[in-house]
């Protein structure tokens, strides 16, 4: 007869979540493991007494305020009366077990730091959203994988998440009595989680949010099916890079619109069943105009899908992202904003660049000179003037036209360059140089988009810090006088 997996495993704990509000609980030990245990238990509302020989500044601090009570001596077994739970976290063995035994005879639940052998309960490590919580252990057998499990769901589970449960817990009672059917509740709140309502809290809207779920009560058939649309700035490309936002926003869309720029690694990380549709455009070639995308949007989001318009960088330098929400507006689609790392903090950062110095820039100006015509809107003049730094998108097809018209209006044709193609990826190269040879270094050196103009002294500083991928080449397209060696070199 086989045996069952209960008994060739070691016995599986069973979870549960205890009210300690007002109960008894007792620390022995007052040092910082004792302080993290106690820290833990702070927020329960439990009556705490530490018992210990001394007490390490961070438990006295406690004790000062009155959070906990101290009771310096050696443990003894009275100690226990009327207690609910115990945590021995001292650094002697001997004393650890004598605390384990002598709960066990009083059924008094005991945690042994880093004893599973002597804890008769385990304390998991936990994720916290307001008063939602999810715990994870692992017997006591490998807390760093549950320590590392809990920094995995904290880039999950959204902040707004307790505010969401404080919203279904006001309305709890008339939940249960529209919907007294358990599978009917259910069914109904899958409908209100992948709607609106979750949306609105997370924008702090929290009267409209309301009133939605009011408005989800009083439907036959849960709540509509109204969609909505999230602007998300992908950043450069490094996925690392992506705000934990963006991230959740990628595993919870129906319908991902993405950029040409937006990287096969930043893709990646999105719902594996959503729909992806390519809207990227490149100079000369446009796979949907501007006008289609904003069409997509609105049509999927009349459908009811959660799309995700994903833009290279961030959706407000440079990405017309203003347009998109004028079109989502006046549609009447909802959306949101999820800003992403633009590119000419994520390329000056990857190639070393400080884009502001005490010593050399005082300010920072974003442009985009990609055509003749809004190459002519710019003020020359004023981005010709020295101690600042310019960051030039899309400028790749125009580097004559911005380095001429730059020098006619006075900036010094040594002024220092860096061209950042394939910022923050593993492609990443760096071109320097100075004005005058702009045009003619990127052509020698092939570049092309994705990349970034960084023109000031501060493009000079690549060559010293530099970090990320190979060091910057130096572009130098006239000819300089060979310097004479001397005679015992010259061979």
């Amino acid at each position: 007869m086989s045996a069952s997996p209960a008994t060739t495993n070691a016995t599986r704990l069973f979870p549960m979540f205890a009210d300690l509000r007002d109960r008894r609980v007792l620390v022995v030990g007052a040092g910082s493991v004792a302080a993290r245990k106690i820290r833990a238990l702070l927020d329960t509302g439990a009556s705490i007494i530490v018992v210990a020989l001394h007490a390490g500044d961070e438990v006295a601090a406690l004790a000062g305020e009155g959070r906990v009570e101290l009771v310096i001596a050696a443990f003894a077994e009275h100690r226990l009366d009327d207690a609910w739970l115990v945590v021995a976290a001292t650094n002697d063995a001997a004393t650890n077990a004598r605390i384990a035994a002598a709960a066990e005879a009083r059924r008094v639940f005991a945690n042994v730091v880093d004893d599973s052998a002597l804890s008769n309960v385990q304390l998991p490590a936990v994720v916290q959203r307001g008063r939602l919580q999810v715990a994870i252990s692992s017997a006591g057998a490998a807390p760093m994988l549950a320590r590392h499990l809990r920094a995995r769901i904290e880039t999950v589970l959204d902040d707004s998440l307790g505010d969401l449960l404080e919203l279904f817990e006001r309305h709890r009672e008339a939940i249960r009595a529209r919907w007294s059917d358990l599978a009917q509740r259910r069914r109904w709140f899958e409908r209100v989680l992948a709607g609106v309502v979750p949306q609105l809290v997370r924008a702090k809207q929290h009267i409209a949010a309301d009133v939605a779920l009011q408005d989800a009560l009083g439907e036959s058939d849960g709540i509509g099916a109204a969609g909505s649309v999230l602007l998300v700035g992908a950043g450069p490309g490094d996925p690392g890079l992506l705000t934990l936002r963006a991230l959740r926003a990628l595993n919870e869309a129906d319908v991902i619109l993405h950029d040409q720029l937006v990287s096969a690694e930043v893709l990646a990380l999105a719902r594996r069943d959503a729909q992806f549709i390519d809207v990227g455009k490149q100079a000369g070639h446009h796979r949907v105009d501007q006008d289609g995308i904003h069409a997509l949007m609105v049509e999927h989001a009349r459908r009811g899908a959660r799309v995700v318009r994903l833009k290279g960088g961030a959706p407000f330098v440079f990405g017309r992202g203003g347009e998109e929400l004028q079109a989502l507006r006046a549609a009447g689609i909802r959306y949101e904003v999820v800003p992403g790392i633009t590119a000419a903090n994520a390329c000056a950062a990857y190639a070393g660049i400080p884009l502001t110095h005490r010593e050399h820039a005082q300010s920072v100006r974003l442009v985009t000179a990609h055509c003749e015509q809004s190459a002519d809107r710019l003020d020359w003049a004023g981005l010709a003037q020295d101690r600042q730094t310019l960051a030039f998108y899309m400028g790749v097809a125009g580097l004559e036209r911005i380095r001429d018209r730059l020098i006619a209006h006075g900036r010094a044709a040594g002024t220092p360059f860096a061209l950042v193609e394939n910022g923050s990826r593993p492609e990443q190269r760096v071109i320097t140089g100075t004005l005058a040879d702009l045009p003619e270094v990127a052509r020698t050196h092939a570049v092309r988009s994705p990349a970034l103009l960084i023109l000031g002294e501060v493009a000079a500083l690549a060559a010293e810090l530099h970090w990320f991928g190979a060091a910057p080449l130096e572009g130098r397209c006239r000819a300089l006088p060979t310097p004479s060696l001397p005679l015992d070199r010259a061979a």
